[in-house]
């Protein structure tokens, strides 16, 4: 099948977002991006000449089956992983040459990241997992640390819930833990890995409506993998991935899910 590319970079997507508007270089660039594992004697070309541009303040969805690469792309993005060949600039900067250490720390200034499993220490309060990203970045007291780590909980709606550890906490309540956490730092691009895999539907509505809200009222770039086709329509963008490839690249949701579809045939 043919890729349905719109090249939605081009659309003044500053708008849309309460911006103003994309600065003199994309927030994220790749060009030509591989990612190749070699299991035994076989290649797997988990990415394979992946484009993409996005700028600050877009909203988009990385979406496909199970095997499709968009785990691998959100790996790349997140600075979690080299990719094997291309380039990837981040806010002007080429990252494929960095250093481990020196992708970690440009990690923990741009990114902030939520998983599915919510990753959060079992014995720890709310307020102390929030806190515990700030000891590793910009150098601030104790008292800063409590102190935006307490409007950070008052921002996701916990703010009655500060010394609740995780298992006092239902599943919803604690991916917005999650989420505040991943917002400790001040990231400009917050990215979500299957974020309401673990949720029922109700409160699975309710996460995907707070990244709405980080995304139009505090102008952060967000990125959410998923494969609920239902997730990724709350945001503007669906990137579509099949086999390491981009397929599709969309504004309209109705045009990523049949893309999808198809390439299931």
């Amino acid at each position: 099948m043919s890729a349905v590319i719109e090249n939605p970079e081009s659309q003044t997507n500053g708008i849309e977002s309460g911006t103003q508007g994309p600065s003199h270089h994309a927030l994220i660039e790749l060009r030509d991006v591989a990612k190749v594992y070699q299991l035994e004697e076989v290649e797997v070309r988990a990415l394979d000449g992946v484009d993409l541009v996005m700028h600050r303040g877009d909203y988009s969805a990385l979406i496909g089956p199970s095997g499709s690469g968009k785990s691998t792309l959100m790996n790349t993005l997140g600075c979690l992983d080299r990719p094997t060949r291309g380039s990837y600039r981040l806010d002007g900067v080429e990252v494929v040459n960095m250093s481990a250490d020196q992708r970690a720390r440009i990690r923990n200034a741009q990114i902030g990241f939520v998983f599915q499993n919510f990753n959060l220490l079992a014995r720890t309060s709310a307020l102390e997992n929030v806190e515990l990203p700030m000891l590793y970045g910009k150098r601030m007291t104790a008292r800063v640390r409590h102190d935006r780590a307490k409007e950070l909980l008052n921002l996701v709606g916990l703010g009655d819930r500060l010394d609740h550890h995780p298992g006092q906490l239902s599943g919803g309540q604690q991916q917005r833990v999650a989420i505040a956490r991943a917002l400790s730092t001040d990231p400009s691009i917050l990215m979500g890995d299957e974020p309401t895999g673990n949720l029922d539907s109700r409160t699975s509505r309710e996460v995907i409506e707070l990244f709405r809200q980080l995304n139009e009222n505090k102008a952060l770039t967000v990125i959410l993998v998923t494969h609920d086709l239902s997730v990724a329509k709350n945001a503007r963008r669906n990137i579509v991935l099949r086999d390491g490839k981009i397929i599709a690249d969309t504004r309209d949701h109705d045009a990523a899910a049949e893309a999808l579809r198809a390439s299931a045939e």
